[in-house]
């Protein structure tokens, strides 16, 4: 086709998409990806104008989950227009061409965007006996991202596969399954953890790029601060629960009926940083922890190789009555000198108590509540 090629919002138009949509997409967008108010313009103004950005992505030693997972975004633009906007001009899963064809579109995109296009890669790499657990078109999966990379203008490494080796690495991993920013060193790369992550996660973080031209602000572990900086375990609608001393024995007790807290039947949430308990999933109906399962801390690194999912960990970092679910309340303040650490219990202890008196005048109680059914 001929033509300078369309804006975000000139596609959503033609899809019958109005202005005041577009807007509310945007100013989603940016809240999702925590963008201040102030920054909101910059967001309209490069959807507004921009052309799409040309990506290639890739998929290696993975399941697909993050592909299904980013095209069933519950919000219609990112699933009507980011996906086709960004123009997918090589994926061995969605495009339509095949064999030579879709080897012909990726080079095309890799010379005639040299330095500009964004390469998105699902899946861990392996690199032993020389790469040859995973080959496509005759060449490694080592080869191609090296090749790929050198000229990519960022690389975001999507899901825990491609961000820290996933269940493929885990021990004793004979492919050598490698996460991406082990592999390519000098080229801004992005870790967008989650098996999978969620599907909001995944367009807000390719709308910044594309409206800031520079990738999000990264915490430690190269994960965008705006989607990974808290824990689950902080905006757990069961953390009262927890703090209380109130926790699920086993999945068919009266605690679990009750929506009591997890953490006893293994859940990480304490241990795992993520947007699950805020973004949610399908269209922000519910999370795991919310469907009744613990978390099992897939947005973490070696969380496969953690022990068993239904067994909790013995501590985690913290003080006071975050050290272990065992030792909630007086045993631990038995043992806490601190002024600031005996006034948490103090508190801890009071609402476990309006907790149970609430529970008890609307179920009738036949266990002492946070009592063991061991």
């Amino acid at each position: 086709m001929g033509g300078a090629p369309l804006s975000i919002w000139e596609q959503a138009r033609l899809q019958g998409h109005s202005r005041r949509d577009f807007l509310q997409f945007c100013s989603w967008l940016a809240a999702a990806a925590g963008i201040q108010a102030s920054g909101l313009s910059q967001v309209v103004h490069a959807l507004d104008t921009k052309p799409r950005l040309p990506v290639v992505w890739f998929h290696f030693q993975e399941c697909t989950c993050c592909s299904e997972s980013f095209i069933r975004s519950s919000h219609p633009i990112v699933s009507d227009i980011i996906l086709d906007k960004i123009s997918l001009d090589y994926t061995e899963t969605l495009q339509a061409a095949a064999g030579h064809q879709a080897e012909a579109a990726l080079h095309e995109t890799m010379t005639k965007h040299k330095g500009e296009y964004l390469m998105l890669v699902e899946g861990s790499v392996p690199s032993e006996a020389d790469g040859v657990y995973c080959c496509i078109a005759g060449r490694t999966a080592l080869d191609i991202v090296r090749e790929a990379a050198a000229d990519a203008k960022a690389i975001v490494a999507w899901g825990s596969c491609a961000s820290n080796g996933c269940i493929q690495a885990s021990r004793p991993n004979p492919t050598g399954a490698t996460p991406i920013h082990q592999l390519i060193s000098g080229k801004p790369t992005i870790n967008v953890p989650g098996c999978p992550p969620i599907a909001e996660v995944m367009a807000g973080t390719i709308v910044y790029l594309l409206a800031f031209e520079r990738i999000p602000q990264l915490d430690g572990l190269g994960r965008p601060k705006a989607f990974y900086s808290r824990r689950v375990h902080d905006t757990c609608y069961r953390r009262p629960n927890y703090d209380a001393g109130l926790f699920v024995e086993s999945f068919d007790d009266e605690n679990a009926k009750r929506g009591y807290c997890l953490y006893k039947m293994g859940c990480r949430g304490p241990v795992t940083y993520n947007s699950c308990g805020v973004i949610r999933w399908n269209n922000g109906v519910s999370y795991p922890i919310q469907s009744g399962h613990g978390c099992i801390g897939c947005s973490e690194a070696s969380f496969w190789d953690n022990g068993p999912f239904y067994r909790h960990l013995a501590s985690f970092p913290g003080f006071g009555i975050e050290t272990t679910a065992d030792t909630v309340g007086v045993a631990v303040g038995a043992v806490t000198a601190a002024g600031i650490a005996a006034h948490a219990i103090t508190t801890n202890i009071r609402k476990r108590k309006v907790i149970a008196e609430g529970i008890s005048e609307s179920t009738p109680a036949t266990k002492g509540e946070g009592e063991s059914h061991g």
